[in-house]
């Protein structure tokens, strides 16, 4: 029962309530990274990281500091410092470690910290009453949807290049309307299929 429990909640974060293409979070990394795969696949690994990781922290955060002691009115506070300090330790090995995936990120690798997919799956996980092993599942899982979409956008605007697009919609016109129509394939499949 408990492996049936998980699977629904790793399917909900991957594919049915989706952050980028169904509810909407994290969209200016979505839009802004996907410009090639590479940087895509960089930005990625990042929030899947973070997102595992801050709900991991942020449970026991909550559950083991902030109820015991009353003061889970400071839930939104403590779970963005939990974020910004995990976005730094990420930023730091990515600097140390890949220079030029550190370049080709810019901006967007410290904007995690404010990139509202992250915060959204460790708000999901607490008011959705999930233990350890559910926040822990649900936020990899949401990290890796949030891969699969990047990674789809990426490769269909990096091919769209040797597409004749007409130069009115080439840009984030182009985006914006990828994403509508990846968006509207996840909600027309995903919301049919019972799990």
């Amino acid at each position: 029962m408990a492996e049936d429990a998980l699977f629904s909640i790793f399917m909900d974060g991957l594919f049915i309530n989706n952050f980028l293409l169904i509810q909407f979070l994290g969209l200016c990394s979505f839009v802004g990274v996907t410009k090639d795969v590479k940087s895509a696949t960089g930005m990625s690994g990042a929030v899947v990281f973070v997102m595992a990781m801050a709900s991991t922290v942020s449970y026991l955060l909550y559950t083991y500091i902030l109820v015991p002691t009353k003061m889970e009115f400071l839930d939104l506070i403590s779970f963005i410092v939990v974020i910004a300090a995990l976005v730094q330790l990420v930023e730091f090995v990515v600097r140390k470690q890949i220079p030029s995936l550190y370049r080709s990120l810019g901006i967007y690798l410290p904007l995690i910290t404010t990139n509202c997919a992250v915060l959204g799956a460790v708000l999901l996980n607490e008011s959705s009453g999930y233990n350890f092993a559910q926040s822990v599942v649900f936020g990899t899982s949401a990290g890796l949807g949030y891969t699969i979409v990047m990674l789809m956008m990426a490769g269909i605007r990096e091919r769209s290049t040797f597409v004749n697009i007409p130069s009115s919609i080439r840009g984030l016109p182009q985006a914006f309307f990828i994403a509508t129509m990846l968006s509207l394939a996840f909600v027309n499949y995903f919301w049919v299929i019972p799990i």
